[in-house]
């Protein structure tokens, strides 16, 4: 009982994190599955929706080389909370003008880039952060929490969205995201620590040279430049599938929003079936 109180006590902050920023991303996820059909329906276009997905990644293809080096630059917190805050505003604007019926696809872009932006450079700092809250002893466990975390939403997202949607309309999905956004905010803001080290600083060094030195590691690491080249292939052929299958169900006859939403819970379902089966398989012997 001692060593489970210690455990507790010592992932503390860490679950707190976790656990609202969890519940932030299926906010938001919400808010992006609504969206796709929001657009779908309203142009009958899957390169307009596919686009949708372009905005949201092209920011990390383009700037995440440079997002590790400003972490390092910046108070991790506080890169944490403004990028969040950034992302809710534009939640916001798309709120107000879809009340004044003036949101268009072309907005949507827009917001996507924004939040593409705002993930990229928030996300090495998330990284960071959870280092700093949490001893190393725990950071193979937390892997997997995490993990776990994204498979569960995939396969929340789309019932929980397809329900709200239906039922109360795009407004309650919005809402719902800027509420999930307060809990994560507040949390962070005033329930969580997360120290700053005292390591020296980059000092003037350019972004340019710091993100060289992150290529020029790459070139020694083969296996992991390998890791990154095979991911990549992956998510190309994904991706492909991705788009497609918003227009696929919902240009077919008989398609709804629900069939859409239970083909990609059972989606979610096999992706969260395969994080556990990871992490029960014996472990690959090294080569």
């Amino acid at each position: 009982m001692k060593t489970y109180k210690t455990t507790l006590h010592e992932m503390k902050p860490f679950l707190m994190l976790w656990g609202t920023q969890a519940f932030s991303a299926l906010g938001s996820a919400m808010t992006s599955y609504a969206l796709v059909i929001w657009s779908y329906t309203q142009k009958q276009s899957a390169l307009m929706t596919s686009l949708l997905m372009v905005c949201s990644y092209a920011p990390y293809v383009i700037f995440s080389i440079f997002a590790g080096a400003l972490s390092d630059r910046w108070n991790k917190k506080a890169t944490m909370l403004v990028c969040d805050t950034v992302a809710a505003v534009s939640t916001v604007v798309m709120l107000v003008l879809m009340k004044q019926q003036t949101l268009q696809v072309g907005h949507l872009y827009l917001i996507n880039i924004v939040n593409g932006l705002m993930n990229t450079v928030q996300q090495p700092a998330s990284e960071v952060a959870v280092t700093r809250i949490l001893p190393p002893k725990y950071y193979q466990k937390v892997g997997g929490m995490r993990y776990l975390a994204n498979a569960l939403n995939s396969i929340l997202t789309p019932i929980i969205a397809t329900a709200v949607l239906g039922i109360a309309g795009m407004d309650a999905v919005i809402a719902f995201d800027l509420f999930t956004f307060g809990a994560a905010f507040m949390t962070l803001a005033f329930g969580i620590q997360i120290p700053e080290e005292t390591e020296e600083a980059p000092g003037n060094e350019s972004l340019l040279i710091s993100a060289g030195k992150g290529i020029a590691y790459l070139r020694t690491e083969k296996g992991i430049f390998g890791l990154i080249l095979f991911l990549a292939a992956i998510n190309l052929v994904a991706s492909i599938y991705d788009a497609a299958l918003p227009a696929m169900m919902l240009s077919r006859k008989g398609g709804s929003h629900t069939a859409m939403g239970l083909v990609n819970a059972v989606i979610g379902a096999a992706t969260l079936l395969g994080s556990i089966l990871a992490s029960v398989l014996p472990k690959p012997k090294s080569r």
